[in-house]
């Protein structure tokens, strides 16, 4: 597929059909016991593989799409708030649908569903695994086995996020339009306020540490700073002479257990397009990585969960009563977490305490070019 209209706008992906995805860091919750959502501790900067000619991989360059520095065992949820209007997204991990734990696919499907509707779902932290939870997306290096795409394909080829959206069908999208109309004229005097989301609204100040300064990587477009006394090394291209670069891929892995449903679609699958309207290979590279290519440094790794916690500051519960939660696929239950492949994990935990944990609910720039993937 080529000539893709997907558009980076700050570092929120848009998708056509109205789709918007951020990549949000967050913290990363011990591989034991069910935990609430995590708080976003600002977003990934993304750039267009496109922009960087030869400092790029080939192997990159050939696939296309977008890319975002991460650590080792980094954790990430992907926010789909801002999406305009309805539309199924696929979501890949290394080419395994992190919805039904099957292999990536141009089509949708259900029996099991391979995808997420959105608005509906408002994010998304980690593999479909069980009843009403989500084990968390967690940065590993390809090679080692420990990613989703190698425990439940036995190979590691293509590590990254991959994402694919589907629009309603016209006529479907002509009568949801309609009815969105007749609701926002029918509640147009009325005021509602939310309960709060894990990420401030764009231009709010982040959340604030212990000792009074910002988490890194403040949401909403802010800047992150570069490391202390670091000068951007400039990218370019290799050599004369010199031998192709492979890229330092990474993929995910999965960590702990969090309370998230993947909500089952309440339409029928007739209701939505065949062919996809567009798609994008999100590459995860690291931050060493991140700086010979782009010339800036990676932002500086998340704040520890201990910290957050002790602050006092929030963690959070969703629940959407009127939806409907998917089964969890039995290929991605068995997948174990990364703590399994590296070692254990040391950094301290301190469990949030109940009222911490707040209940929420009941494009410019140039189109990112696609590859072949």
């Amino acid at each position: 597929m080529t000539g893709t209209r997907v558009r980076i706008d700050g570092n929120t992906l848009r998708l056509p059909g109205g789709v918007a995805v951020r990549f949000v860091r967050t913290l990363r919750l011990p591989e034991t016991g069910t935990h609430p959502l995590p708080p976003g501790l600002g977003e990934f900067p993304v750039r267009r593989v496109a922009d960087y000619g030869d400092a790029v991989p080939e192997q990159m360059r050939a696939r296309g799409g977008v890319m975002l520095p991460v650590y080792l065992r980094e954790a990430m949820w992907l926010s789909f708030a801002g999406t305009s209007e309805p539309a199924a997204l696929q979501v890949g991990v290394g080419k395994v649908c992190a919805v039904s734990g099957r292999p990536w696919t141009g089509r949708m499907a259900r029996g099991p569903q391979n995808y997420v509707v959105l608005p509906r779902q408002p994010w998304l932290d980690g593999i479909n695994s069980g009843r009403g939870t989500v084990r968390q997306f967690v940065a590993v290096p390809l090679g080692l086995g420990a990613t989703v795409e190698g425990q439940v394909t036995g190979e590691e080829v293509w590590g990254g996020v991959q994402l694919q959206a589907f629009p309603l069908r016209p006529g479907e999208l002509a009568r949801w339009r309609e009815q969105e109309q007749q609701r926002q004229r029918t509640t147009r005097s009325v005021k509602t306020m939310g309960a709060g989301f894990p990420l401030p609204p764009p231009g709010a100040p982040a959340p604030a540490a212990p000792g009074g300064a910002p988490f890194a990587g403040a949401p909403g477009g802010a800047p992150f700073a570069a490391a202390p006394g670091g000068a951007p090394a400039a990218g370019g291209p290799p050599a004369p002479g010199a031998r192709p670069r492979t890229a330092a891929a990474m993929g995910l892995g999965v960590g702990g257990s969090m309370r998230q449903e993947v909500y089952e679609d309440d339409r029928p699958l007739g209701d939505w397009a065949e062919e996809p309207a567009g798609r994008v290979f999100v590459h995860l590279v690291t931050p060493p990585e991140w700086r010979r290519i782009t010339g800036e440094a990676a932002p500086p790794s998340p704040v520890d969960r201990a910290a957050y916690t002790r602050a006092g500051l929030p963690w959070y519960d969703y629940y959407d009563e009127g939806a409907e939660d998917l089964a969890p696929a039995d290929t991605l239950t068995q997948v174990q977490p990364v703590g399994d492949w590296l070692g254990d994990d040391h950094d301290p935990w301190q469990a949030p305490s109940p009222d911490q944990v707040h209940p929420l609910k009941d494009a410019p720039g140039k189109p990112v070019e696609d590859g072949n993937w």
